[in-house]
């Protein structure tokens, strides 16, 4: 089964102590207003562009119930576009991504290749989104080494899920854009084999599970995607989708990470609208 589903027994809510008579002064009337929901935030080198893909990602969102967080990075123009950068999410699969990463990382740090079985268990985690073989892989690398790669790419705001529940590992867009930078471009943490391992694998996602990021994709462009999904009783559905684009000139990476969606394919909705704003103002 490759739905990812950390439906979580401990993740229910119970309302203790609601309506329990107690006197509440009135000085209690002085609660802080609500933060203000916040705005998406565009950067770039190209005039236009950044107020363009503000308006674009916003009115994208405009109609949408959910909380979204979105991460833009174009290498071509040095464009940038944040929304809740640093809000937390379950990873659902997502983390797959880091864990081959990690596993990769590990490897090289001992001047090893990957054996027959962990290419058949990273090939079934990316391409299928295995959880059998997440499980298996995450079990072999441990904490200490995944919190070791996750200190080397500067992944600083991700928190690895304890007991072995991956899929409650705490990420933001930040972060997966910092990995997505190092899978996309030579760097000292992961060498050009590995990289080009991880986006192989990431061009291989069966097309069942090829929503989200790619939606509007240019034709030209040679796509990578590792989405994530799963349903808690708390925050509803966490949907999420990473994707990196390049060839024909182009070089881009998005990461929109959603919760609090009614169903599944609310999320996807939600993302796609996202995407197809951005492909069609880099484009």
């Amino acid at each position: 089964m490759t739905q990812t589903h950390w439906t979580s027994r401990r993740a229910r809510v119970v309302a203790v102590g609601a309506g329990v008579g107690i006197l509440i002064p009135v000085l209690a009337a002085a609660t802080p207003a609500a933060a203000a929901t916040p705005t998406v935030s565009c950067t770039s080198a190209k005039a236009g562009l950044a107020d363009k893909l503000k308006k674009d990602i916003t009115a994208a969102l405009a109609t949408r119930k959910g909380t979204v967080a979105v991460g833009l990075y174009d290498r071509k123009t040095n464009t940038t576009c944040t929304l809740r950068a640093t809000t937390a999410y379950d990873s659902a699969s997502t983390v797959k991504v880091t864990v081959l990463a990690t596993l990769l990382w590990d490897a090289k740090k001992h001047n090893r290749t990957l054996t027959t079985r962990e290419s058949t268990l990273a090939k079934a985690m990316i391409t299928k989104s295995d959880n059998d073989a997440t499980s298996t892989l995450w079990r072999q690398l441990g904490l200490t080494k995944i919190k070791g790669f996750l200190t080397a790419a500067g992944m600083t705001q991700t928190k690895p899920g304890a007991n072995n529940y991956w899929g409650l590992t705490q990420e933001t867009v930040t972060d997966e854009q910092k990995l997505l930078k190092l899978v996309t471009a030579k760097n000292t943490v992961l060498s050009d084999n590995s990289r080009a391992y991880i986006l192989k694998l990431m061009n291989q996602v069966i097309s069942s599970q090829r929503w989200g990021t790619p939606y509007g994709a240019p034709s030209g462009a040679t796509v990578h995607v590792k989405n994530g999904w799963l349903q808690r009783s708390t925050h509803g559905w966490r949907v999420h989708s990473l994707g990196t684009f390049n060839g024909g000139g182009r070089d881009y990476m998005m990461s929109v990470l959603t919760q609090d969606n009614s169903t599944m394919s609310y999320g996807i909705t939600t993302i796609q609208g996202v995407a197809k704003a951005i492909h069609k103002d880099l484009a």
